[in-house]
């Protein structure tokens, strides 16, 4: 278990202000909602609430919901007595009792049973259960902390989650940002996770990643967001072939073999103007996606055309000044042509800086 509170890589204003809402929710002892796509850090933002909390030196504990089947998950929350189903030999302490005078973080929240749902309201509400299987009412002092990325609300109105379960959980509601919300940040953390991997790999130091895997990273979409950002940055660097030189290709999909990514490019370029498909978690914030595969297209025409505007805009069907502003729009480097504008056609020889943040 940590001793302090885990450190949040980035410096967005999108992660900087979920941050500073947890701050300030730390010292309020109440129930509270993480709400994030899978891979955004909820837990990492249970325990940074707890450590900063007045119970900081008390038990973290956290379960994931999912991974449990309903009828071990009720004896692992609440304990059971011996006896008390098949195989139940011996009394069992659960986590509510384990982590009296603590914090408890329930992962994936949203697949717990209405059953047990039940049963962890009255723990809300009176600090009190039973192990199953006992007569004794137990009381306990526990900080509870969920997350999931499901539609909660929704839920609730469709009956596969409880009302009143739902409004004393979420006294507060933590919105994580999904990493393609958070301008900058991606650069920082892909640069973390490779030194992190280059200790384990026994390299003498990180040789930087190339401007071509750049474009790689800013084009994708993330929908794993940091868990596939920290697993793709260190497949590449596992199977980069020299150590000294920066990082050429970033490996997004492990599953591509030669031949299917053959298939792939011979399919884009019979239908290289179909929309690119993304795995979907409902609500979506339209604006961002479409400015994410905006960015998209345009890093891939830069790369393509080798940085020169005329051409980028030729692939995109677009004119100098409409490429000239996306470019600037999205901060992104555009290396000098080489070749002189023709006669009438503005000068396309000033690089346009890359912003980072």
């Amino acid at each position: 278990m940590r001793d302090a509170a885990p450190t949040i890589i980035g410096h967005s204003s999108s992660l900087s202000s979920a941050l500073d809402h947890v701050s300030k929710l730390a010292s309020i002892d109440r129930p509270t909602l993480i709400i994030g796509e899978r891979g955004t850090g909820k837990e990492l933002i249970a325990e940074r609430l707890h450590f900063l909390s007045p119970r900081w030196d008390q038990t973290f504990t956290k379960i994931n919901c999912s991974a449990i089947a309903e009828t071990l998950l009720e004896s692992e929350l609440f304990g059971h007595e011996a006896g008390a189903f098949t195989g139940a030999t011996k009394k069992h302490i659960g986590r509510f009792e384990l982590t009296d005078g603590g914090t408890l973080f329930l992962d994936e929240l949203a697949t717990m049973s209405l059953r047990l749902q039940e049963k962890l309201l009255r723990v809300i509400e009176y600090g009190e259960f039973e192990r199953v299987g006992g007569q004794k009412t137990l009381q306990v002092d526990v900080r509870l902390l969920g997350a999931t990325n499901a539609d909660l609300p929704t839920m609730a109105n469709t009956g596969q989650f409880r009302w009143d379960l739902l409004d004393r959980m979420s006294f507060e509601v933590v919105h994580l940002p999904p990493l393609r919300a958070r301008d900058g940040d991606l650069f920082e953390l892909a640069e973390y996770f490779a030194v992190k991997m280059c200790r384990e790999l026994g390299w003498g130091y990180f040789p930087g990643f190339s401007e071509g895997a750049l474009a790689q990273l800013a084009s994708h979409h993330w929908p794993g967001n940091i868990r596939e950002l920290k697993n793709v940055v260190e497949r590449s660097l596992f199977r980069a072939q020299e150590t000294d030189v920066p990082i050429e290709q970033i490996i997004i999909d492990p599953f591509a073999s030669g031949h299917r990514a053959a298939a792939v490019t011979d399919d884009e370029t019979q239908s290289h103007q179909r929309p690119v498909a993304h795995a979907t978690e409902w609500p979506i914030d339209l604006k961002a996606v479409m400015t994410s595969s905006e960015r998209t297209w345009l890093t891939q025409a830069l790369a393509k055309s080798g940085h020169r505007q005329k051409e980028a805009a030729t692939l995109l069907g677009l004119n100098y000044n409409q490429i000239r502003s996306l470019v600037r729009k999205h901060g992104l480097m555009t290396r000098p042509s080489r070749t002189p504008p023709e006669r009438g056609e503005p000068d396309n020889t000033a690089d346009i800086p890359l912003d980072r943040n």
